[in-house]
């Protein structure tokens, strides 16, 4: 069964902008990278496959500085993130970027890494980025593997004949550890012993495990990532539903307990974690307020002015709608800038959710747990659209990264408004089903343009959704059926319209004409 974690797959990472699957999620793969080569590195290649994504973006979007970050040890909120590069050279790491044929690479943010320590030590990787700042290993040298971040990981390659033995010592030494869950794989004369453990062993216990007859190399890699240590108690609107029922239970709280028992956490914990998430989501829409901010590669900041003269009664309608609006472009304009950001469940996205939680707690008067479990509710809905579909635009389009963030907007309105888990569901059904199709086509490969205002009118046809529902209108197709429907629509939009720059708007001939400011 899928184990989706709320407060890393969807209301976070906490990053830097502007993009979680293009700068967040390189980041990570770069840290594990780092952990798995274990000394420090002399030389490193990333390539990307020419079809891929990151051939196209990984400039523009920041995955170089977030490869070369994780690689120096470099956290990803440091000050120092948008010199990583630099730092890296003053460290004497050369680091290069390469676009070639990638045998084997069935996604679209494929890389494959090859270090070289200082030592002359080599080793070689392949990785993806799957959404939201989410990643997986798949090869690490010769071998088959998958590696998530989630969990303490111990790989031991091995003699095929000493597999018993090693087997036999290997349960001695980490008995302390909790049962230890394994596979093994074997090649030749050679097998591959993963272990994921409940917590990380220490340096006398490694240097055992080195000390095994028939050990013939080890890798040791902590998570980047809260562990999962439960499993989830919905993967589907049909079961949250008929939980929350049963429960007597709202959508938030429901998710709250799924996320305390997945992470194996008191829910005073996982409750402090969603805390977080929302002052930095607080924090980042006043910052995108501020009359100074940091250049963007396309656009001039607008949020502040449109709040402005919103204030002052100069626009067509204005209320709450347009200033959720604005809060949600201010939220952008940051991330743009790389700032830090909530992944809210992406980068792209991460206007959306603060700028109506953020509206509802400063204007209709939500208290911080009560904005917290708008979250949850919020989270319930990305929970079941990461389980049926994806949150990578580059395999489905913008339809399930702003649109997913409009429709978990939603849910949180209806949450917040006292309704219920069916309405709220209801209430994200029916946002999906006016936004499905949607493409991504980030002008010049830069998450401004159209980015920013599509962050803004979700934020706004989030309170339109939540109302229809909570006025009556009965939705005819459930959440599910919708979901499967939008990530169907996905696989049939061609390449040219998945986050590659190479379609839609990223072809107008202004859009091509624009100068950026910086690269």
């Amino acid at each position: 069964m899928k184990r989706v974690s709320i407060l890393k797959d969807v209301l976070g990472p906490i990053m830097r902008g502007p993009s979680s699957s293009h700068t967040a999620a390189p980041f990570f793969i770069g840290t594990m990278a780092r952990a798995l080569l274990a000394q420090e590195p002399a030389s490193v290649t990333f390539a990307f496959d020419p079809k891929g994504s990151f051939a196209q973006v990984y400039r523009q979007q920041g995955s170089d500085l977030g490869f070369a970050a994780g690689l120096i040890g470099l956290a990803i909120t440091d000050k120092g993130f948008p010199r990583a590069l630099d730092l890296a050279a003053e460290k004497g790491i050369q680091v290069k970027f390469v676009i070639e044929p990638l045998p084997g690479a069935d996604h679209p943010n494929s890389v494959e890494i090859r270090m070289v320590a200082q030592s002359g030590r080599r080793l070689s990787l392949s990785a993806q980025s799957i959404g939201g700042g989410a990643f997986r290993i798949t090869r690490l040298d010769r071998w088959p593997v998958l590696l998530t971040g989630n969990a303490h990981e111990l790989l031991l390659e091995m003699k095929t004949d000493a597999g018993p033995v090693v087997l036999e010592s290997i349960e001695g030494e980490v008995k302390g550890i909790g049962a230890p869950e394994r596979q093994i794989q074997v090649q030749g004369d050679l097998a591959l012993l993963q272990l994921n453990l409940q917590s990380a062993i220490d340096a006398e216990t490694k240097s055992k495990v080195q000390a095994i007859p028939g050990v013939a190399r080890l890798w040791t890699v902590p998570p980047v990532f809260y562990p999962l240590r439960g499993e989830p108690l919905f993967t589907s609107a049909e079961e949250v539903l008929a939980l929350a029922k049963s429960r007597s239970l709202s959508l938030g709280q429901m998710a709250w307990a799924y996320e305390a028992k997945l992470l194996g956490l008191s829910d005073l914990e996982v409750m402090a974690e969603m805390l977080r998430r929302f002052e930095v989501m607080r924090e980042s829409v006043h910052r995108g307020l501020e009359e100074k901010l940091p250049t963007m590669q396309l656009l001039h900041p607008s949020a502040r002015g449109i709040f402005q003269a919103e204030a002052e009664g100069n626009l067509a309608v204005g209320g709450l709608h347009t200033r959720a609006g604005a809060r949600a472009m201010a939220v952008m304009h940051i991330n743009s800038g790389g700032g830090v950001v909530c992944a809210a469940p992406t980068a792209g996205s991460a206007g959306v959710i603060p700028g109506v939680v953020v509206s509802l707690v400063e204007e209709k008067g939500l208290s911080v747990r009560e904005a917290a479990l708008a979250l949850w509710a919020a989270s319930a809905i990305g929970v079941i659209v990461a389980n049926r579909a994806t949150f990578a635009a580059e395999v489905a389009g913008c339809q399930v990264e702003i649109a997913a963030a409009g429709a978990m907007a939603a849910a949180a309105v209806v949450e917040a408004a006292g309704g219920t888990a069916a309405q709220a569901a209801d209430a994200a059904a029916i946002s999906f089903q006016n936004t499905m199709g949607l493409v991504c086509d980030p002008v010049q490969g830069a998450v401004e343009i159209p980015c920013h205002t599509r962050n803004a009118v979700a934020a706004s046809s989030a309170f339109v959704c939540a109302d229809l529902i909570l006025g009556g209108y009965a939705n005819p197709i459930p959440l599910d059926e919708t979901i499967d429907a939008v990530y169907a629509v996905g696989q049939m939009l061609p390449r040219e319209l998945k986050c590659t720059a190479l379609g839609g708007l990223s072809l107008a001939p202004s859009a091509l004409n624009l100068s950026p400011r910086r690269h």
